[in-house]
């Protein structure tokens, strides 16, 4: 259009249109031009009544359609022609248009004062949804709104998180990218920059949108704009192509044939109006007779520019004159290609969507007969309460409209394919109805094809997802959408992709390697299946063995002086309680339970002090016995074997008493140690009552230092009479052994307490049992010459 100043003393010209005519536009008119004919010949829409029209080009200009909209509002052009057959004359009934938003929300503007319907058939601003401000409007294409919404599913859908926006600087794109980018904000979709454009912008603006879309990083471009204004930006991209971009499209130029040029869209996806089938209208389309041409300014101008030609004698001298040899049914033009009817079914809907509800305003249906008054008068208000009423289907499509004045949405999902001889083609790939539940609403049925030809979907996000085992930590001043993954902490696991944050395992598990995990933490103890609790046992077997072999030898041999020199009866009890404690770690080998934890304890304590008992007995039989060898000693007749029995009865029933109280209060029990390892469960057996198990050791300890006090006094017996310096070797290994068991014991993690526990009742058992027994068993089995009572009371023999 041109630009004109207005000096607002005159009355300024008319604005005018320039450019070529729209191919599309202009079968959009002949559309409704064979609607309302097929209404005219009805015999059951408006039977008697003939409605007549007037066309007006707007030239998807504000100013134009302002100028259009001032003409059917105050009159000064006739709008219909007058008759007999007229509905009324001068009167407008209603307004089919316009294409685009703004120009429809500025003719809103000038006639919804008047209560004139308009129904269009390509404006889809959801902004128009707004009954306060527009409660004339109404519309067969669905809001944006719906179409928004189901833009940012479809980028969800394909797992593109980080994308580019461009729209035109307009109602219908600036409404529509806000509409899209609040759907896509909630879906998490993030945008890496949004950009308008306008036809009528200085083509540094393009030029700029088209630099911004070559170096950013979103592989995914979301294009809310109008036909017009994105052919604009695809010719400068066309001059210095961008990388590969995925274009997503919205119905105003996804599916517009004069697009499918721009190659380097192929793979485009978006939603469109659903294809239909019009009966009848590529015949009427085609059926344009010269007289009919020459009598339409529009059809001329189209006639003139799809054939090259000029019509009438006015043609200049380098410009042909059509001859009548040009046939428009051999034109490829979108005013001919009906294969993707789309906006165009909505232009015939609409016109029928006005004729029905003039229907239900003017006739009345009496038995089977439909009678219509067409000198019944009636207001454009009647019209436009009759339209919020319309229900009905036309070529198989439903018509109506909700609260809003808005259809059913319902989209085709398209898909630019290449085909097999180069050409880039619309497939139809998918529906996508807001009338469904959620969930359904959305369906893919045929495969997609990309920009390169292939069915890989194109990656586009800022940063790749992040793995389970690993959470999200956003970048700091980016877009949510970019993050870096850091793995999880340990004893926590992520088991989904991009997990926000990572929580900790439950109660005795623990992660897996790759932190995506919980597995139950191995449990430990000292068990028979390994090296250290075979080598444990081993030795306690073997301690046994050897304690039972040196009393097998002491019974061959009870008749022998050196087995009867000292209480064989003591002798054999204290082999009998060594038995008892090598046996006794046993019970410290393999999975601890409740019984074995109370056993292993008392017994070990029960034993060890028996074998204290008889220890000491022995060590007070030798210093009575040096004692009665003194002239007019009578000591023996007072620890005699009755004074020896009773005495270690009681000091065992001593221990039995402190073990009985301990069970008794708080035995100990199995428990699983979660404190000493991160990854595994020791299972020990606890203390229950600490005091019990220190007062257990303690009466052991005291009886052992008493031994050692008593072996000690009695080291300067005669050489030759040497039980109490072996009692003494014996106690002083058994105290050393005890005395580092504290410390290692305390220190020692897991399994390895319980290996302190038994490698100090095994080196102690075996302690006593080489000190006190193996120097017995060197003579009686290998220097049987010294068992003899003359060689043990020598005194003086060495």
């Amino acid at each position: 259009m041109n630009t004109v100043k207005h000096n607002y003393t005159t009355m300024p010209e008319p604005p005018r249109c320039t450019g070529s005519i729209d191919s599309r536009e202009l079968r959009f008119s002949r559309a409704m031009i064979f609607a309302i004919e097929e209404i005219n010949n009805s015999t059951e829409l408006l039977p008697g009544i003939k409605l007549v029209y007037q066309i007006y080009d707007s030239c998807a200009s504000v100013p134009v359609a302002v100028h259009v909209a001032f003409q059917l509002s105050n009159g000064l052009d006739p709008v219909f022609y007058t008759g007999d057959n007229c509905l009324q004359s001068g009167m407008v009934m209603a307004v089919v248009g316009e294409s685009g938003s703004s120009p429809s929300i500025s003719m809103l503007r000038i006639i919804g004062p008047f209560n004139i319907p308009q129904v269009s058939h390509f404006a889809t601003c959801a902004c128009l949804s707004n009954k306060q401000q527009y409660p004339t409007f109404f519309r067969t294409v669905p809001s944006d709104q719906f179409q928004a919404d189901a833009l940012a599913k479809l980028v969800k859908h394909f797992g593109w998180t980080w994308i580019g926006a461009v729209r035109s600087d307009s109602d219908y794109g600036n409404n529509g990218m806000a509409s899209f980018l609040d759907a896509a904000h909630r879906e998490g979709i993030c945008v890496e920059y949004s950009e308008s454009f306008y036809r009528t912008h200085p083509r540094s603006r393009f030029q700029r949108v088209a630099d911004v879309i070559r170096r950013s990083t979103a592989m995914v471009v979301v294009a809310f704009a109008d036909f017009g204004d994105l052919r604009l930006l695809l010719e400068e991209l066309l001059l210095k192509p961008s990388p590969p971009r995925q274009w997503i499209g919205s119905e105003a130029w996804v599916t517009d044939t004069e697009l499918l040029r721009f190659s380097f869209c192929a793979g485009a996806i978006g939603f469109g109006i659903e294809r239909s089938v019009i009966p009848g209208l590529r015949d009427f389309l085609l059926d344009l007779s010269p007289s009919e041409v020459a009598a339409s300014p529009v059809l001329t101008e189209f006639w003139e520019d799809a054939f090259n030609c000029r019509l009438g004698k006015n043609a200049a001298k380098d410009e042909r004159l059509c001859d009548g040899t040009e046939d428009i049914k051999t034109l490829q033009s979108p005013y001919t290609d009906t294969s993707q009817l789309r906006i165009t079914n909505m232009v015939y809907k609409a016109v029928y969507a006005i004729a029905h509800a003039i229907h239900k305003a003017v006739c009345q249906k009496t038995n089977s007969t439909t009678h219509c008054d067409k000198f019944t008068r009636i207001e454009s208000k009647e019209v436009l309460t009759q339209l919020k009423k319309v229900n009905f289907s036309q070529n198989g499509y439903d018509v109506s409209f909700d609260a809003n004045g808005d259809p059913v949405a319902r989209y085709e999902l398209v898909n630019w394919q290449k085909s097999q001889s180069g050409r880039i083609e619309m497939v139809t790939v998918g529906q996508y109805d807001a009338s469904l539940p959620v969930g359904q609403k959305f369906r893919i049925n045929k495969n997609l094809t990309w920009g390169d030809g292939g069915t890989q979907v194109p990656v586009s996000v800022c940063t790749d997802s992040c793995p389970p085992g690993t959470r999200k930590v956003l970048q700091k001043g980016k877009p949510i959408c970019c993050y870096d993954c850091i793995l999880c902490p340990e004893g926590e696991i992520s088991n989904a992709t991009d997990s926000p944050d990572c929580f900790p395992c439950p109660k005795e598990f623990w992660p897996n390697a790759e932190r995506d995990t919980c597995l139950p933490m191995p449990v430990e103890f000292l068990s028979y299946n390994e090296i250290l609790g075979i080598t444990l046992a081993t030795f306690s077997v073997g301690g046994a063995c050897l304690a039972i072999i040196t009393a097998a030898v002491f019974y061959r041999h009870r008749t022998s002086p050196i087995v009867r020199a000292n209480n064989s009866e003591l002798s054999f009890l204290l082999l009998f309680s060594l038995t008892l404690c090598f046996l006794c770690s046993l019970t410290f080998i393999g999975a601890p339970s409740e019984w074995s934890c109370m056993l292993r304890h008392t017994a070990f304590g029960i034993t060890f002090v028996l074998c204290m008992s008889c220890v000491l007995g022995k060590t007070i039989v030798v210093l009575m016995a040096f004692k009665a060898t003194l002239p007019g000693s009578n000591v023996m007749k007072w620890f005699g074997p009755p004074q020896q029995r009773m005495t270690v009865l009681s000091f065992t029933f001593i221990q039995v008493l402190i073990c009985t109280i301990w069970l008794g209060l708080s035995p100990p029990f199995p428990m699983k140690n979660l404190t000493i390892y991160k990854k595994r469960i020791i299972l020990e057996c606890a203390l229950g009552s600490a005091i019990g198990f220190w007062a257990v050791l303690g009466y052991i300890g005291l009886l052992a230092v008493f031994c050692f006090v008593l072996a000690v006094l009695a080291r300067k017996l005669p050489d030759n009479f040497n039980e109490a310096k072996l009692i003494t070797f014996s106690m002083l290994i058994f105290c050393a052994v005890w005395i580092t068991f504290i410390p290692a014991y305390i220190s020692s993690p897991g399994k390895f307490t319980v290996a302190v526990e038994i490698f100090a009742i095994l080196a102690s058992s075996f302690g006593l049992i080489l000190c006190i027994f193996a120097p017995k068993c060197f003579i009686i089995l290998f220097k049987p010459k010294k068992n003899t009572k003359k060689h043990l009371m020598n005194k003086n023999q060495s």
